[in-house]
Parts: C-alpha cells; structure tokens; sequence
C-alpha cells in the first residue's frame, strides 16, 4: 500500500512538472520594450495665412523596467521627417568682379524637412556612431552625393552648407527638451512645423533608447496639403500646364493693358 501511494503522489505531480518545463520553439528571452504614438492630428491643412504650427505626439511605453525606468535610464526622440528629395548645393565664386556658380553638389534622398525634439541631448543618449547608424539627428542625416568623383576634400564643405542653409531656413530644426514623461509610461512631445513646411506625405518617427541602446522605433504617415486658392492654382499648373501657362500670360497682358490705362499721361 505505501508504495501505491508514493506511486500515485508522483503520478499527481507529473502535469505540474510538464507544465514548468520548456517546450520546443518557446522563447527564453525575456520580453522587450513595446513603444506606440499617436498624432494630435493626421493632416494639416495649409492656407494662404499659414504661419508654422506644432504638433502633438503622444506616446505610451511597454513592458519597461521599473528601476530604470524610475532613474531616468529610458528616452526617447521623436523626429517628423519631410518628403524625401535630392538637394543640390552651389558655390558661388567671384569671377572678373561677378558672383558666378563655380561648383555644385547633389546630395540624394535628403528629408526636405526634419524636426526633432528629445528628452535631452542626443549626444548623451547613446555613441555619434549609433545615431549616424540609425540617422537620427540633423549632424547624422545621410548625405550622399549623386555620382560623386573626386577626392572628397570639398564633400564636408558642402554638407555643412546644405545643413546651414536648411537650418537657416528653419527646415531643420531640433528641440532637446521637446519630449517629457507625463506619467512613468507615458510621454509627451511637441514638433515645431515651419510656414515653408513643404506639401506630401511626412514621417513620424519614435525611436526608444534604454541606457544607451536603441530598443525599438515607431513610424506613423503625416499628410500636408495646400487648401483653397493655393491648392486650386497648383493643381492647374501640374495638371494642365498648357493652359495654365495660357492663362498666365493672358493675365500679364491683361494686368500690364489695364495699367497702362490707368497711368497713362494725357
């Protein structure tokens, strides 16, 4: 009798043993961070009064550690990235007395626009070769040059100037205290969007850094369209140059008749 029962103790034991052990195909490694954003809005409608606005990410964390979590050991950069388009930067030279073009380049594929905001300084999140890496950061976007030959000693002279004129124009731009924690797993950012912010489809991204390394990133499509008269003359002058083109010296003949008539001297 005891041994029948030793005999049916471990029988009863046997599916709470199964069920602790590993299966085939069954990951070990723990569970990574999630991360997911949402817009304020998924569209923006410029008009002829448009003067720049900003836009409002929010986001929630997963699956996080508590303690790194609780020192600051998570963070997170947010960036909107412009329509994707080749650039090309000229140098002028003073040639017999006349500023000329002497030299240009064409970078391929740059983001017409990109603005980012962080939850602090990029260059303390993680190393310069990660974010060139990932391309995160204006001095770590990628610049190729099309067809380039040469030695490349002017190819760094030529970024720094595409940069600078971008910048200058407020279509690159960077916020490093944009993004804030508004709970333990949820943050807030805020992207400024220029007047010049060109139309098409734009690129939010969310990328996720804990204690240095890249985690994971998040992407969601922005659309910016010209409303109202803008939108109607732009339509006209891709959809139907001939007659856009028609109508254009019609109406500088128009206005340069009419003018003379009024300013005519009797």
């Amino acid at each position: 009798m005891r041994l029948s029962a030793a005999v049916l103790a471990f029988l009863c034991l046997l599916p709470a043993a199964a069920g602790a052990q590993w299966l085939p195909g069954q990951s070990t490694e723990a569970v990574r961070e999630g991360l997911e954003i949402g817009t304020s809005t998924s569209e923006i409608a410029i008009t002829s009064d448009f003067h720049g606005a900003d836009l409002t990410i929010f986001g929630a964390l997963s699956n996080t550690d508590q303690l790194l979590l609780a020192i600051g050991q998570y963070d997170v950069v947010v960036v909107l990235e412009g329509p994707r388009q080749d650039a090309t930067v000229r140098k002028k030279e003073r040639v017999f007395g006349i500023w000329v073009n002497t030299r240009s380049m064409t970078f391929e594929a740059v983001p017409h626009s990109y603005s980012m905001s962080s939850s602090r300084m990029i260059d303390d999140l993680t190393t310069p070769l990660e974010l060139t890496d990932q391309g995160i950061g204006i001095d770590h976007i990628p610049l190729t040059p099309v067809g380039f030959v040469g030695d490349g000693s002017n190819l760094g002279e030529f970024r720094q100037a595409f940069l600078r004129l971008q910048q200058g124009g407020a279509l690159y731009d960077r916020n490093t205290s944009g993004v804030r924690f508004v709970a333990s797993n949820l943050f807030k950012a805020s992207l400024r969007l220029p007047a010049n912010i060109p139309n098409g489809v734009h690129t939010v991204r969310a990328y996720l850094f804990k204690s240095g390394n890249l985690v994971t990133e998040k992407s969601l499509p922005l659309r910016v369209i010209k409303t109202g008269i803008e939108q109607t003359i732009t339509d006209a002058a891709h959809d139907q140059p001939i007659l856009y083109g028609c109508a254009a010296v019609l109406l500088a003949v128009v206005t340069g008749w009419g003018a003379s008539l009024i300013f005519r001297r009797d």
